[in-house]
């Protein structure tokens, strides 16, 4: 039995539109409570997934708002249970008023995730689907929003049931002819599986792989501003930013610490840092800076090195640029264009040099763009990327295991003693999916849901 569990699904925040969303046995009855269908049709009597207008009631039984009403049935809902969805106009009072009708007919709060919970427990989702969810909630950039609806839709389920269900038939195969020797089966020769095993292998190295770039999408790209004092970082991160976020003056050595803010450049997201201006100097305070602008340097996938092209260049430009080539990807911006330019882009020893007015707001235009080519070389978002920590644990310990696997075929260990890595690889990819998890594990992955989802 399913009991009855209800949740606003929209927050509690005064919005135009509020949903508030119920789902168990007694559905539809306890609707019933708080609901009356301009057309006279009872809750359980309305068509499936269509739109019923009609009237919210308050405890009272007097019309408190006018509201649309979803019905959808078991099995074909989202939680597979019997399931209905008020749209309410978003005051807090009327979600409240409506959720406690609800309690009335003898609903309860839904916990975090509670619903997509149900969706799993109820095979409509597998956990790495259920995952997707929250990433597509969560999603800050069209990239990300399309690989969490990649996932949602099943593009890395796709790729790990075949490896599952192939694993799952060579053991199914060796224990057959172990367990029924005297049956006409065909005899069990692990070598003839290498090949396939091999592949099974190189697809979950593909996967492996592709989480640095699914933590960038999920949590943005670390990226660094660095330059000598006075060159113009903080004017670029508070144009990029597209706020005062940082303290900027003519004096140089305003910046003395690293300041962090993610920001969509590109369509990429960036957790771009602002450092100290990079010199030599005997300020206590600005010395530590420097060396914390150090650090986050050596951190950045991204660097941006930023000269003032109105001056020459000085032994702090050197030092700022050599540390900026250190990232894997890297960029010179020549600011104050506004200003008589004395440098020019030869003089700087990137692969890309771009000119711009940071004070202006000039030239960020070629910056978005230099970001977005620099990140779009990578595979396209389209679910197949690993984007958290647990996933990729599992894929790890699973490409572990296939490889000891094929290392013990190839020194000619019996199959028995061979198998037990492909039962190990079987059970860590299970985890992906949730076809075999612990349940302290699976309730902290839903704790991580808002309420109403």
């Amino acid at each position: 039995m399913a009991h009855l569990i209800a949740a606003v699904a929209t927050g509690r925040e005064a919005t135009a539109i509020g949903i508030v969303r119920l789902t168990g046995d007694g559905c539809f009855d306890a609707v019933e409570k708080i609901f009356v269908a301009k057309n006279g049709k009872k809750p359980h009597e309305l068509p499936s997934r269509l739109l019923t207008f009609g009237t919210l009631l308050d405890e009272d039984g007097k019309p408190l708002d006018e509201v649309l009403l979803t019905v959808s049935r078991a099995p074909y809902s989202y939680t597979g249970e019997d399931t209905a969805e008020l749209q309410c106009h978003g005051a807090p009072a009327v979600l409240t008023a409506a959720l406690e009708g609800l309690y009335r007919a003898g609903a309860r709060p839904a916990g975090p995730g509670e619903f997509t919970r149900r969706a799993f427990l109820n095979g409509k989702l597998d956990l790495s689907q259920a995952e997707a969810v929250m990433d597509l909630i969560d999603a800050t950039t069209v990239q990300a929003a399309k690989n969490a609806a990649g996932q949602l839709g099943g593009a890395l389920l796709r790729k790990i049931t075949p490896i599952c269900d192939g694993i799952t038939d060579i053991l199914a195969h060796f224990h057959a002819v172990l367990d029924y020797s005297d049956e006409d089966l065909p005899p069990f020769q692990l070598a003839q599986f290498r090949k396939t095993l091999a592949g099974y292998r190189d697809t979950l190295v593909a996967l492996e792989q592709s989480y640095r770039r699914g933590r960038f999408l999920r949590s943005g790209v670390p990226a660094v501003i660095l330059g000598r004092p006075n060159a113009g970082k903080s004017s670029l991160l508070n144009a990029l930013a597209g706020y005062e976020r940082v303290i900027v003056t003519d004096i140089p050595g305003t910046t003395r610490d690293t300041v962090a803010e993610a920001m969509v450049v590109g369509g990429t997201l960036l957790r771009l840092t602002d450092t100290a201006g990079i010199r030599e100097t005997e300020d206590k305070v600005e010395k530590q800076g420097v060396e914390r602008s150090l650090r986050a340097a050596e951190e950045a996938e991204l660097s941006i090195f930023v000269c003032d092209s109105s001056c020459p260049l000085d032994e702090n430009d050197h030092r700022a640029m050599e540390e900026a080539k250190k990232a894997p990807h890297s960029i010179a911006v020549l600011n104050k264009c506004d200003l008589a330019p004395v440098v020019k882009s030869s003089d700087l020893p990137f692969e890309t040099v771009l000119t711009i007015s940071a004070k202006e707001g000039t030239g960020l235009e070629d910056l978005e763009k230099a970001v977005a080519e620099i990140f779009a070389q990578n595979a396209p978002a389209d679910g197949s990327i690993l984007t958290n920590a647990r996933q990729y644990s599992a894929v790890l310990r699973g490409r572990t295991a296939l490889d000891n696997l094929i290392s013990a075929m190839d020194m000619g260990l019996t199959p028995d003693a061979v198998l037990t890595d492909a039962e190990e690889a079987l059970s860590a990819l299970d985890e992906i999916t949730g076809r075999s998890m612990r349940e302290d594990i699976v309730s902290r992955i839903f704790e991580r849901f808002c309420v109403g989802k």
